[in-house]
């Protein structure tokens, strides 16, 4: 059992009618070779067609703290690189940044010549160190960070960006205080 194919000449070659007779076993393994090509395609992109996309807010929430002395005061702002008033006269010291790169990522507004230099508690939190204490006017922050445990490389060793709160490290963000 096999395919025939019968073949007509065109009209300037003498008509003659040639039969070429493929054996069942070649058929057989053209069609393997065949669905294996499609199934390894298939195999490759339809993963990556599978993937839901990553939903994300129009930009990412930034949390910061703000502390001089005994008083204190919270913000919470778009990065979007808008510049948000604190609308709070208490000159701060300390601002601490749970999850986001404030020192790098995010600028500070004061009345004043200011000198920031980062900072991490014995629990891990970064921090801003604001000095001399001073009230902070406003605050614009821009771009993304990788939280605590996302990977900072992706799996095609692309750079995803910088860590929220911690350091790269294997292609994963880890906290600068490990938890054991």
């Amino acid at each position: 059992m096999g395919i025939h194919i019968t073949t007509t000449p065109s009209s300037n070659i003498p008509s003659k009618t040639k039969q070429v007779s493929i054996p069942a076993y070649q058929v057989l393994l053209f069609k393997m070779k065949l669905s294996t090509i499609v199934f390894s395609s298939l195999s490759i992109l339809v993963p990556a067609l599978s993937q839901p996309l990553e939903e994300r807010d129009v930009f990412q929430t930034v949390h910061l703290t703000f502390h001089g002395g005994p008083a204190s005061y919270e913000l919470v702002i778009p990065a979007d690189g808008q510049v948000h008033a604190t609308n709070n006269n208490i000159s701060v010291n300390i601002i601490d940044a749970p999850d986001y790169n404030a020192i790098s990522q995010c600028t500070f507004y004061t009345n004043s010549e200011k000198a920031l230099a980062s900072g991490i508690t014995s629990q891990g939190l970064q921090q801003v160190i604001v000095g001399p204490p001073q009230p902070i006017t406003g605050v614009s922050c821009f771009g993304i960070c990788v939280a605590t445990y996302g990977e900072c490389y992706n799996t095609q060793g692309q750079y995803v960006g910088p860590c929220c709160n911690g350091f790269c490290a294997a292609t994963r963000c880890r906290p600068w205080i490990q938890p054991y």
